[in-house]
């Protein structure tokens, strides 16, 4: 328990720091949303967090309107629907930021798995079964730093279960920095 309180702590300690750091970008990125595409500058996504509880999660819209709502790999030809901005912020990470808000809200935390799309069964059944779905879901997780959308389900949920482990606030800052590198080669990340 004291672990859990120790990362919540962490948790919103950060978020504060980084959402004061990150207004004037976040800002930016808002005008350039709403003078390039039609739509809404987020888009609040139902996500699976802890104990399966469906929340909605914003993120920066990278996708045109009428998009099927399913995983992007999931998409034949994905780059059809993602906006021009979009491709920027999705090879950036950028369209992320707004995940802020639900790790001051106590649906997300930094580290942790990510979320899943509500409709995404096989996952969220494999994720059950090995008690990684009592977790709270992060912004990043094990196994984003370890190949992200290009990694088969059934290993995510290996590197999932692999993070419960090991977690601990020093695993956290770990896998904070392997982030914080993987954003900046943009390796991983589809488009």
């Amino acid at each position: 328990m004291k672990e859990i309180s120790m990362k919540r702590c962490f948790d919103l300690v950060l978020a504060l720091i980084a959402s004061f750091i990150l207004i004037i970008p976040i800002t930016v990125i808002a005008l350039v949303l709403m003078m390039t595409s039609k739509g809404s500058i987020t888009f609040w996504s139902d996500r699976v967090g802890q104990n399966n509880k469906i929340f909605r999660m914003p993120k920066f819209r990278t996708m045109k309107l009428g998009t099927p709502i399913v995983a992007s790999h999931s998409l034949n030809d994905a780059k059809q629907y993602v906006t021009p901005v979009g491709v920027f912020l999705r090879k950036t990470s950028l369209d992320e930021l707004p995940q802020l808000w639900s790790i001051l809200k106590g649906h997300m935390s930094f580290v942790g798995p990510r979320p899943a799309l509500f409709n995404q069964d096989d996952l969220i059944k494999l994720r059950t079964e090995k008690g990684i779905h009592k977790l709270v879901p992060g912004l990043t997780g094990w196994a984003q730093v370890n190949g992200r959308d290009e990694l088969p389900i059934s290993f995510k949920v290996d590197l999932d279960f692999e993070y419960v482990e090991r977690q601990s606030i020093f695993f956290d800052m770990y896998v904070l920095w392997l982030t914080f590198i993987r954003v900046v080669v943009g390796k991983g990340v589809s488009h």
